[in-house]
């Protein structure tokens, strides 16, 4: 690639000094880490999950934070030696506290599911067991009877909550049955409008009146408008239900001011629950939240471990406390905004290329597109797109006719190649590759009629699509400052 080349950098010292201290031990380690910054820079990547974190934060994972046990909170803690850890978690916390304007954040968890399962138990823990031992005239719940300890558990599994389906952009964590969080509690699903494909917030309403869940749930990983989060909060407040929202897609785009007022679910939810990548671009990891009038969930929060969580992994920590640093600077706010006006141009320009994108737009930083109207199902396309040069995945659309294996679509964000500098006119390059890719491919042939998951596309066309991806890649190269590995 003509846009990168060796600099005698501290990145490129760095990255090539630890890989070559990796290989000595482990050499196919070492090539792995190689094959997959090379795999990075080669492909357009549109996975609305993913991003690229700074060069800073990659170096703080690895550091000797990883060789520390550290059980507990800042200031408390089951280990001894841990005075290093509680100044980073204590900075970690300070600083998502200001970048969100959040009363207290929890940033042990290890991955979004941790994140969210600490709040559900918190959340349990609050307003199932904390009242139960006030009845019977304890504190903890070792001092209760073996009868009464079977009553609370029975208790904890009588519990309710709703959150948005799975092919509406729900998630699964968000009490289906193949994951916990539906083995935990008794679930019911909210959608979209058959017609605009939006929440219908009275629909929200009206299943909530009826079904009296304990919990709100809110937030998506493929709805790609806002949420109202001040109406679920109203319809929280009527059925005296706490409103969780997990924001772990849209988090950065919180963090740079975007989502503010009746959007801000800081501003709206008792608890909220976030990935540390993705939109917000820092370490792979899951953080806790209290919303503005949510603090009474703080203590039971901060039981996250021994809870839900086993040791702390210190050097993630330390590692989010550089990326929430550069969420601080003004740089980022201007980052958020161009992820959205990517997204905006992104859906655009499919759409003006015959596409049809679910709710006819976005307002957030994804795209979710039905591809049925090019004969293809979301597996065909994810593969013809992979080996065109782009990367992508199969999704789900609403009431989608192909389920949830091999859907009827495919869900774009933009974050990643934001970070890379792209900006609308590239954008509306990379929706022509995406279009040129998807009107080449047809199914393949199966036993019984069409595959749904094989393709036949001319070679000519996708070598061509995969020049043009590298082209842009090569204007907008994936750690300029890193240099060839």
């Amino acid at each position: 690639m003509s846009g990168l080349t060796h600099r005698n950098t501290p990145e490129a010292r760095a990255f090539n000094e630890a890989l070559g201290v990796i290989g000595a031990v482990e050499p196919r380690v070492a090539d792995a880490i190689r094959s997959e910054i090379n795999d990075q820079r080669s492909y357009l990547k549109l996975i609305a999950s993913e991003n690229y974190a700074s060069p800073a934060v990659l170096m703080t994972m690895g550091n000797w934070f990883s060789d520390k046990y550290a059980e507990g909170n800042v200031g408390m803690r089951f280990y001894a030696g841990c005075q290093n850890v509680d100044t980073i978690e204590a900075l970690a916390s300070e600083l998502a506290c200001e970048i969100f304007d959040a009363p207290y954040a929890y940033v042990q968890p290890h991955s979004g599911i941790d994140a969210n399962l600490v709040a559900f138990w918190a959340m349990l823990a609050a307003k199932v067991e904390a009242p139960f031992l006030d009845d019977q005239g304890v504190k903890h719940v070792n001092d209760l009877s073996e009868v009464d300890w079977e009553t609370l558990r029975h208790r904890f599994g009588d519990q309710r909550m709703i959150g948005m389906s799975l092919d509406a952009g729900g998630h699964l964590t968000h009490g289906f049955r193949p994951n916990i969080s539906g083995k935990l509690f008794e679930q019911r699903s909210y959608g979209v409008d058959a017609e605009t494909e939006m929440l219908d917030y009275d629909r929200v309403r009206s299943l909530a009146h009826e079904f009296r869940p304990l919990v709100v749930c809110a937030g998506y990983s493929a709805y790609p408008r806002k949420v109202n989060f001040a109406r679920m909060r109203e319809i929280a407040d009527e059925i005296d239900a706490t409103l969780m929202v997990d924001m772990a897609h849209f988090a950065g785009l919180v963090a740079g001011g975007l989502f503010t007022d009746e959007y801000d679910p800081i501003k709206n939810a008792h608890v909220i629950t976030t990935t540390t990548h993705k939109s917000l671009r820092g370490p792979r990891g899951g953080m806790v939240l209290c919303g503005v009038d949510g603090e009474e969930f703080a203590p039971y929060i901060d039981k996250g471990c021994p809870m839900v969580l086993g040791g702390p992994m210190a050097h993630v920590m330390a590692a989010k406390a550089v990326a929430f640093a550069e969420a601080k600077l003004p740089s980022f706010a201007d980052y958020s905004q161009r992820i959205l006006d990517n997204a905006s141009a992104l859906a655009e320009g499919l759409m003006r290329r015959g596409l049809r994108c679910v709710s006819n737009g976005t307002d957030n930083h994804l795209v979710l597109c039905d591809v049925t109207s090019f004969g293809l199902t979301g597996r065909q396309a994810e593969s013809a797109l992979n080996d065109s040069g782009v990367i992508v995945n199969r999704n789900s659309i609403p009431s989608d006719p192909n389920g949830a294996w091999y859907t009827s679509g495919i869900r774009l964000g933009t974050p990643a190649l934001t970070t890379l500098g792209m900006g609308t006119s590239e954008i509306d390059e990379v929706a022509d590759i995406i279009t040129s890719v998807l009107d080449a491919a047809e199914p393949a042939k199966a036993k019984n009629g069409p595959s749904r998951a094989k393709y036949l596309m001319d070679t000519g066309v996708q070598e061509k699509c995969r020049e043009r991806a590298a082209e842009l890649l090569d204007h907008h190269p994936l750690y300029p400052q890193v240099g060839l590995i």
